[in-house]
């Protein structure tokens, strides 16, 4: 049988599962749908180790230590997919399903007060409901290509993309863009270590993190993952979204006053940080945090958290750690209440590596076009280099309203950076192999600055100031026969011009003697 297309299959899923939500808004269903796939993932998890215990006349399949010794969830026999399929057509689906909810955190203690249990609300029609099962029910079809975990991992991502793009402005409160992470992640190579997001969402980071280490052949052991959100609801889907994945999720927090005011994790020191931080936030606290130890380089204003952000960043980098983070572009040319010497104070200590301008409408939240900035406690060259990127000109629009990073954008960027670090990072007498592509500076693309240049621009960051415009393709035509052309068109359109002019006069007479 011909492998089926599983990218097809995640889009048909998702347009079926869609068609299922009738009065409901995608803000609400999003914790339906992803509540039954989690249930459905973890069922299977359960079964396929249960099915191995029960041919081991030594072993119990009941046992629920057998599952914790594997790092299997235990799913109680009211909660097994099996189970629920079976009722998918009773008019009391909703209420067993929030049973077996209840029954999987009761078992499962690091899943307590996460797992959704609006299925007995009267607003969900319990028929939809049954035709959802049965929906996901047939993703079984998919297993035999591949691990179930990895596939139900990727539908589960496939469809809070889609949920995000759906919901818009608050979409973009719990989801990240899938290339925005990815083209993160490649840049900063998170192999081994500590990986944190302060503002974690729905745990995108982490996920695509794990895909890098294991795309590199690395153990996923090999990172540990420490998050903070603030939204109770986002990070319980943050919780559902590692847990497919099999990643440890101890140490991503929840709590209400949110990370400047209550910092889950004050001990920290991470090798790698990656976030996507709420853009130009007002009103953060500091003024309760005037004294703070973070604010190394100069207090942040209270009406904008982006120099508030990066330096709680930058307070829990590692000394050998680099972190990324996505800000609104604001942040690299505003002198508003002492953000100027912010940045200038970044610059001069030598902790800015790169800054990476994105194409507006990549974001579900926002339009405004934004930034990555990339920051090392230890850069290479210690020549006060700072690699400008301008990517906003690349993409393609996905839809009407939201551009997308093609991979060979994504891979475009990437190699730059890391061939300018592979370049800056040699001694003079190094010889580089010719295998190798080095680094060089395109015109209306990248540029590698100096101090100094930076000095020049008083310390804006803006990548446009530095890569310059670039050249236009020399088509043959000299600029006196392009002149020419253009002096003639110039006339034929201002001949055309009279006429036209001549006509409407002609008109508008014919109008007035007929009045």
């Amino acid at each position: 049988m011909a492998k089926i297309d599983n990218s097809s299959f995640e889009q048909k899923l998702f347009k079926a599962a869609d068609k299922l939500r009738k009065n409901i808004d995608a803000a609400e269903y999003k914790h339906v749908v992803l509540g039954l796939i989690f249930l459905k993932y973890i069922s299977e998890s359960f079964a396929e180790l249960y099915h191995k215990l029960e041919a081991d006349e030594w072993s119990d399949p009941e046992d629920r230590d057998e599952y914790i010794a594997e790092n299997t969830f235990f799913v109680p026999k009211l909660a097994r997919w099996s189970h629920i399929h079976a009722q998918a057509k009773l008019p009391s689906i909703g209420q067993t399903i929030d049973e077996a909810m209840e029954a999987v955190e009761k078992e499962n203690k690091e899943l307590k007060n996460v797992l959704p249990q609006v299925y007995g609300k009267a607003n969900l029609d319990k028929t939809s409901l049954g035709e959802l099962i049965d929906l996901i029910s047939n993703t079984e079809l998919q297993a035999e290509n591949e691990n179930s975990k990895d596939l139900f991992g990727r539908v589960y991502e496939y469809f809070l993309g889609e949920f995000a793009n759906a919901e818009g402005k608050k979409g973009g409160q719990f989801y990240t863009p899938k290339a925005i992470v990815k083209l993160m992640v490649e840049m900063i190579e998170p192999y081994k270590g500590r990986v944190y997001d302060p503002a974690s969402g729905s745990g995108g980071m982490f996920v695509m993190s794990e895909k890098f280490v294991t795309e590199h052949s690395g153990n996923i052991k090999d990172i540990t993952v420490y998050g903070q959100e603030s939204n109770q609801t986002t990070w319980k889907l943050s919780k559902m979204n590692l847990a497919i994945r099999n990643i440890n999720s101890k140490f991503v927090a929840w709590n209400t006053e949110g990370t400047f005011l209550k910092n889950a994790h004050p001990d920290l020191k991470a090798d790698f940080i990656l976030a996507n931080p709420p853009f130009n936030q007002k009103d953060w606290g500091v003024d309760i945090l005037q004294e703070d130890a973070r604010w190394k380089y100069g207090t942040p204003p209270n009406g904008n958290a982006n120099y508030g952000w990066m330096q709680h960043m930058l307070y829990h980098l590692s000394p050998r750690g680099v972190m990324a983070t996505v800000l609104s572009n604001g942040s690299l040319s505003s002198n508003t209440s002492g953000e100027g010497d912010i940045r200038k104070n970044l610059v001069d200590a030598d902790l800015v590596e790169c800054i990476v301008a994105l194409p507006k409408q990549l974001f579900y939240n926002t339009g405004i076009p934004a930034c990555i900035w990339f920051l090392r406690r230890e850069k290479s060259n210690h020549s006060k280099e700072v690699l400008f990127i301008d990517a906003s000109e690349l993409g393609y629009m996905k839809s009407r309203v939201h551009r997308d990073f093609t991979e060979e954008d994504i891979t475009k960027i990437r190699d730059t950076y890391l061939n300018w670090r592979n370049v800056i990072a040699r001694t003079k007498d190094e010889a580089i192999s010719s295998s190798q592509s080095l680094y060089q500076d395109i015109k209306g693309f990248c540029k590698s600055a100096t101090l100094e240049a930076i000095q020049k621009h008083s310390y804006v960051l803006t990548p446009g100031r530095y890569v310059g415009i670039p050249d236009e393709e020399d088509d043959g035509i000299t600029f006196e026969e392009k002149m020419q052309s253009l002096t003639v068109l110039l006339k034929q359109q201002m001949d055309k011009e009279q006429e036209l002019n001549k006509d409407i006069a002609t008109q508008l007479a014919k109008i007035g003697m007929s009045l």
